[in-house]
């Protein structure tokens, strides 16, 4: 019989960012640099060459057999929707039959027990708490930026994007192209305007009307 592996997963957002400190954790932990797997890769999904390796596609053999252990520092390492995660630990753990070690949250270790109801329990119940953290969360980000909204209009003050300013013949030369007296194109190099800006300038002048 083969003998169990132990895969480590690492992962960034973006191409700038630094690895070093997910990879030293991993091969602190034993995990031979060769059995490190890596993504430079938002974790909005799961489509990550690294990661689909590890799990297997349509096309491909996973990586991790039955018995084996993929570990993770931390884990939004694995990705940022915690439902997505909870999906995807139920794949490795009861389609795969591989154990999850996640570094800086003991309880998410699936070896602590040989019963598959305990870790079933023990996973679904951590992953439902941290889903509903990020969820109140993200319900709190969205009431405080409304918020600040309100504040700022109460105040005239204008949050996001600065509103494109009107040239001083705006006017003039908007009403000669309404009434079909010049061109679009010919509106544009009178007020010295590329395209997407004037046609944005109209559009914010016809939704004040």
């Amino acid at each position: 019989m083969a003998e169990n592996r132990v895969y480590g997963y690492a992962r960034v957002s973006d191409k700038e960012q630094n690895l070093d400190r997910q990879i030293e954790a991993l091969t602190e932990f034993g995990i031979p640099k060769r059995n490190i797997k890596s993504d430079k890769a938002s974790g909005k999904d799961f489509n990550r060459k690294a990661y689909l390796s590890l799990v297997g596609t349509e096309l491909t053999e996973p990586l991790l057999r039955e018995g084996d252990l993929l570990v993770v520092l931390s884990l939004d390492r694995m990705g940022r929707n915690y439902s997505d995660i909870k999906e995807q630990w139920d794949y490795i753990t009861h389609d795969l039959k591989a154990d999850i070690k996640v570094l800086d949250m003991p309880l998410l270790d699936t070896r602590n027990s040989n019963d598959t109801l305990d870790k079933k329990f023990t996973a679904d119940l951590v992953l439902q708490i941290l889903s509903y953290v990020a969820g109140k969360e993200r319900q709190s980000i969205k009431i405080r930026q409304a918020q600040s909204i309100k504040s700022a209009e109460a105040k005239g003050k204008h949050l996001g994007r600065p509103k494109a300013e009107y040239p001083d013949s705006w006017q003039e030369t908007y009403n000669q192209w309404k009434l079909g007296q010049i061109t679009a194109a010919k509106a544009m190099t009178t007020l010295n305007q590329k395209r997407t800006t004037f046609y944005k300038l109209v559009k914010q002048y016809e939704d004040k009307k």
